[in-house]
């Protein structure tokens, strides 16, 4: 509804920025993800962290001020009324889903006329709202029909994500964000050139490529050749996440349902875990409905794709590694490998706390450099391979890596480098001092022992990977929330002591040597 039906989009920015101004907050364009797509409550929670205002009061300011904007009137679309009676016309039901509460989407509705949608889903009428795939999928059910013969109209990252997960087609119109073209959905500029045959190619296109006609679809400028366009099993993108849950995320309240709305948000398809107390890996999948492996207690892999192998010993130990074989559709798979290395002795400690040197700080690597080509050696024939199935490494190293410190060789990473890996954080971001991309630690600022003395921070978690099949698009760090520093953890909306590390890689056709 909000910024691609009427022009409400920014109204709610200009709401949420009046707010925040009057609690002593500027908004910047760090705070989109938080404001754009999203619910009253989701901005509002957001605020109320950040500036100490009560959760309520921010809430209902909220409400009045983007209620006062629309009912001052809100301005459709270009080329949204036309297309809304073209569908009609031409018998297609057509739903209103938005992550606007009921109230607000009712004067939205009466402005524009309630004939002209057969369903109305509102933040208020599913458990959880966009980024999760519930509202679409209420909304097709209430329209007795499957996602799949849907297509969505986006505006927003969120809502695009919550469409995708429920299987829907994507017509992306950015509004104040952009949005990147991907399988399965089509990016235009406005609504203004699109017509109901334009939509209902972007559904054939997908199940039936060859079929496809591509003067019909709603942007030819915009979307590959139909001989390229890969169909719903067949991905282009794969996000990798490595992530410590960091004794299962047990630390901290309501740690799973946490956990699973960060892999909802996050749009990741693959997470390396490690510490995963036993039961993690099995629990998050089950939630998900996803695929899993758990490695002993420590280690597990759990997919949105199916998991076609599962590599290396049943129980590797606490510290250690484990694979899994995933099949992605199209005729490609990966083969992704999760590591925990032991963290004993810490050589940011040795360096900051013992004023070791490079020679000593390099000799003390040598448990976790055993443990890594123990590893490597399983990898090997992956390895081997890599050029026909593309390999990943991720994991919770517990050691810098060469190519962010110079006071040592740090061999850990250096031997991951030697095999062939290539660290997926830095190639998106090659200067460790503009992007670090510390990992280790959000909640730890000071060390443990009572000290007084800063906790060294550092990048001892990464995603790492081989193979001509793979290409980064973008890595980053994830932490959401602020999280309150250790031991007062308990209300953290990140349930971990270390950051997760996303990478988007793009999938290149890899040649088969069958």
């Amino acid at each position: 509804m909000d910024g691609t039906l009427v022009d409400t989009e920014r109204l709610w920015w200009e709401a949420v920025e009046h707010v925040a101004a009057g609690l002593g907050r500027s908004l910047t364009e760090a705070d989109e993800e938080d404001v754009l797509g999203r619910p009253v409550e989701h901005t509002a929670e957001m605020l109320s962290r950040a500036t100490g205002a009560p959760f309520a009061e921010v809430a209902a300011d909220l409400h009045r001020e983007f209620a006062d904007r629309v009912r001052s009137g809100v301005v459709a679309r270009p080329g949204a009324l036309r297309l809304l009676d073209a569908l009609a016309a031409d018998g297609v039901p057509t739903a209103l889903v938005t992550a606007s509460p009921r109230a607000i989407a009712d004067l939205v509705v009466e402005g524009l006329g309630a004939d002209r949608f057969a369903v109305t889903v509102t933040a208020d009428d599913t458990p959880r709202t966009k980024p999760a795939p519930d509202p679409y999928l209420a909304a097709c059910r209430a329209l007795g029909v499957e996602p799949a013969s849907c297509v969505a109209v986006e505006d927003t990252r969120t809502g695009v994500s919550s469409a995708e997960a429920a299987g829907c087609a994507v017509l992306a119109v950015p509004s104040l964000a952009p949005i990147a073209a991907a399988p399965g959905r089509t990016v235009r500029e406005s609504l203004e050139d699109v017509t109901p045959s334009g939509l209902r190619d972007m559904i054939t296109t997908r199940e039936a490529p060859e079929a496809s006609d591509p003067s019909d679809l709603p942007g030819p400028s915009d979307r590959p050749e139909s001989s390229d366009l890969p169909g719903p099993s067949d991905p282009r993108e794969l996000r990798v996440m490595s992530w410590n849950l960091w004794f299962g995320g047990t630390k901290v309240r309501y740690y799973r349902e946490k956990q699973l709305k960060i892999i909802l948000e996050s749009g990741v398809d693959v997470v390396g875990l490690q510490e995963t107390y036993g039961t993690a890996a099995r629990e998050l999948a089950e939630a998900l409905g996803w695929e899993y492996h758990q490695a002993g207690e420590n280690l597990g892999v759990i997919s949105r794709y199916p998991i076609t192998g599962r590599l290396g010993a049943a129980d590797p130990g606490f510290y250690g590694g484990t694979g899994v074989h995933v099949t992605l559709g199209g005729d490609q798979d990966v083969v992704l490998w999760s590591a925990h290395l032991d963290y004993t002795p810490y050589g940011p400690y040795e360096a900051s706390f013992d004023g070791l040197a490079g020679p000593e700080l390099a000799a003390h690597e040598s448990v976790r450099l055993g443990q890594l080509r123990e590893i490597l050696a399983a990898m090997a024939p992956d390895l081997a391979a890599r050029d026909t199935t593309p390999v990943l490494l991720v994991g919770d190293f517990n050691a810098p890596s060469h190519l962010d410190r110079d006071d040592a060789e740090w061999p850990v990473t250096r031997a991951a480098e030697e095999a062939g890996l290539r660290d997926s954080y830095r190639v998106a971001h090659p200067d460790p001092v503009r992007s670090p991309g510390h990992t280790w630690s959000p909640v730890h600022t000071e060390h443990e022992d009572s000290s007084g003395r800063p906790e060294p921070q550092d990048r001892i978690d990464y995603v790492l990977y081989a193979g001509a099949g793979l290409r980064v698009l973008d890595s980053r760090t994830l932490v959401t929330g602020t999280p309150r520093t250790w031991p007062d953890v308990e209300d953290n909306d990140w349930p971990s002591d270390h950051a997760a590390v996303i990478t988007t890689f793009s999938l290149g056709r890899v040649a088969r040597s069958d």
